[in-house]
């Protein structure tokens, strides 16, 4: 066997018997992960906002996943101390709503009462930092599945953007809404040519 194969299959017999690396840490993947996140979007439209996020701390996503339970248990005044002193609510119908935590937390505990029971499916929830803005924000996507007083049960996919201060309470909250079992399915009509 000449000398250079023989090196080679020594190098790669050595090589699948070596020690295995040490995995990278928590800690070493956020940052490798965040540095992907802070490369540059190049976009044909001017970003109005922001285009530079990264991941953030768990707790504003964990605030919004409270202040859909105590929705969906029918009691806002539990959540009371993740808003902050005044807010403004965009809802998905168009209603735009700013007013003091007390305020807004009774107009939404009213519009709750007249459900007999509202739950809740999380599909998805990740809290972000706009970089350029130092702006902090938590994102949720689900389904909120209500029993009006009457029986009828109405759904609706949600998709909500929270904004939380420095203090770490909700001051502005973007909702997108689609109703749920009231959309015709539309499909291309098929054709078949004729030979």
């Amino acid at each position: 066997m000449p000398r250079t194969p023989a090196l080679a299959l020594l190098v790669f017999l050595a090589a699948c018997h070596s020690t295995p690396s040490t995995p990278a840490t928590d800690s070493t993947m956020a940052k490798t992960d965040s540095a992907a996140m802070m490369k540059p979007i190049e976009s044909p439209y001017q970003i109005a906002y922001s285009s530079k996020f990264v991941i953030d701390d768990n707790k504003n996503a964990e605030s919004v996943l409270k202040l859909w339970k105590v929705y969906d248990n029918g009691d806002l005044s539990a959540g009371k101390d993740l808003i902050a002193d005044s807010i403004r609510i965009y809802l998905g119908d168009g209603t735009e709503m700013r007013g003091s935590r007390d305020s807004m937390t009774a107009a939404v505990q009213a519009f709750r009462n007249s459900f007999a029971a509202a739950v809740s499916r999380v599909d998805a929830v990740m809290a972000v930092k706009s970089t350029d803005k130092n702006e902090h924000w938590a994102l949720i996507w689900g389904t909120e599945t209500d029993t009006h007083k009457d029986g009828k049960i109405d759904s609706t996919d949600l998709q909500e953007t929270w904004r939380f201060n420095k203090d770490g309470k909700a001051d502005v909250v973007y909702q997108y809404a689609r109703p749920l079992g009231r959309q015709k399915m539309m499909s291309p009509k098929m054709t078949r040519k004729k030979k």
